[in-house]
């Protein structure tokens, strides 16, 4: 449910870096979205503060990455395509993981268990994340980091639905609450952004012809000015 904030940290961020503009009602709207996930992580039945904080601060990375990844794909005069941001993005994001990894799970593992590589898990696992990685640059690129994360709450809906009917995890009806604000939330900027959208095919629909027009019009008068001298000479 926390993780309803991503729209929220990507547009925060898309904003301090310019890549996204400033409205009032959608930060009006991305304030309800931070409510409704604050009522639900009020409202959880086994509340853990180091686990918030953890979690908000992943969210908060994650943004950062998103919008990084936007910049690399659609920027002028850098234009990476997939593929390619995910030959140079996924070593550094292999060296930056391992550090924790050796500092905190390692010992843990080490104590707790016997460490034994299976090659048919690791590799179903790697290949699962590239499509993964693949797939979210495919969309980044083509639409933006917001509305990635945007299509990504569904994702979030089946996650708790199956917690809550499969795992019998708890689930409180102020949980539910909150979730279901911030699920408004998503949904009417989700509403705005396809109306945005329409607004801006149907303006491009409009200009094309009166490009059209210009340039015939500047053929034309080329033409005659060709050959009025053309007959001056």
């Amino acid at each position: 449910m926390l993780k309803a904030l991503m729209p929220v940290a990507v547009y925060s961020i898309g904003v301090l870096l310019k890549k996204e503009s400033y409205k009032n009602d959608t930060m009006f709207n991305m304030l309800s979205i931070s409510l409704g996930v604050g009522v639900a992580a009020y409202g959880e039945a086994r509340f853990d503060t180091w686990g918030v904080i953890l979690q908000l601060g992943v969210v908060a990375f994650e943004a950062t990455r998103l919008v990084m990844i936007q910049i690399l794909l659609t920027s002028k005069g850098i234009s990476l395509n997939p593929i390619t941001s995910l030959y140079y993005v996924a070593p550094c994001c292999f060296v930056f993981l391992s550090i924790p990894w050796i500092l905190v799970e390692y010992p843990i593992l080490k104590q707790t268990s016997t460490f034994q590589f299976d090659f048919v898990i690791f590799g179903t696992n790697s290949f699962c994340a590239f499509a993964l990685n693949l797939a979210v640059f495919l969309l980044v690129g083509k639409t933006s980091a917001l509305t990635m994360n945007v299509a990504g709450v569904v994702k979030d809906w089946l996650l708790i639905a199956f917690s809550w009917s499969v795992i019998k995890d708890t689930v409180t009806p102020i949980n539910l609450f909150g979730y279901g604000l911030a699920f408004l939330g998503v949904a009417y900027y989700n509403h705005s952004k396809l109306q945005a959208l329409k607004a801006k095919e149907a303006q491009k629909k409009v200009s094309q012809p009166d490009e059209e027009t210009g340039r015939l019009l500047e053929d034309r008068e080329g033409d005659g000015s060709g050959k009025r001298n053309d007959n001056q000479n």
